[in-house]
């Protein structure tokens, strides 16, 4: 079966403003306020908690990566307590993903979010159904770009490898699909904009009303 597999942050969803306000929480208690911006930093929140924490402590002139591994629990504590207050789905990311399932594809998500949050995000946003995988930063021994976990969410989606494509928004997506041997399109909504063309993908997607089209000249 023909087969989408999508990433989840960034591409899906934008879920920089929780992820921001999380980290910013560890920056409070720690008497330091808020050092991340929602919408300045919102690429770095697509990278991670470390990159976020690294990010504002080294604003304050501090560089200490036994400080970001102590703070990464409490920042995942308290993202998991108020996972879904700003984030959003993407404008038609839903109809897409209906549309396809119509036309008789697969979808599936490769994330690199741990599978309890995940699995808490898209329960929350009532889009869990849609999904006939799910795998995630812990699922495997191995996270993105290793190609296992792509591959594992095409085979518990029912697909194909061969037969794929990753919809994402970052380096590491690309670098994912080129290992997993398939195709890769972007997102240009996302922070990075139209930049992410500079990773030569496959295919750009604008808006999620052109998936379709993006689908069929990349997998038929």
């Amino acid at each position: 079966m023909r087969t989408v597999i999508f990433d989840l942050d960034g591409t899906l969803a934008d879920t920089s403003g929780d992820l921001i306000a999380a980290a910013n929480a560890c920056f409070q208690r720690l008497g330091h306020g808020d050092l991340l911006d929602p919408l300045a930093d919102a690429s770095t929140a697509f990278r991670g908690g470390r990159a976020m924490l690294r990010l504002g402590f080294k604003r304050i002139g501090i560089e200490d990566e036994a400080l970001v591994d102590a703070e990464f629990q409490p920042f995942v504590d308290c993202y998991t307590q108020s996972i879904d207050r700003y984030t959003t789905i993407y404008p038609g990311a839903i109809d897409a993903v209906e549309r396809l399932l119509a036309d008789g594809y697969a979808v599936g998500i490769c994330t690199n979010k741990p599978e309890a949050q995940a699995e808490i995000l898209l329960d929350r946003l009532g889009v869990r159904g849609y999904f006939a995988s799910l795998i995630a930063a812990d699922t495997l021994p191995v996270r993105k770009p290793d190609p296992a976990p792509y591959r594992a969410a095409v085979e518990r989606a029912g697909g194909v490898l061969e037969q794929s494509f990753l919809l994402g928004d970052t380096v590491t997506d690309r670098d994912t699909a080129r290992a997993s041997g398939v195709p890769c399109a972007l997102v240009t909504f996302g922070p990075d904009g139209s930049t992410v063309a500079e990773l030569e993908p496959d295919a750009l997607l604008d808006h999620f009303d052109q998936l379709s089209k993006v689908t069929r000249g990349l997998i038929g």
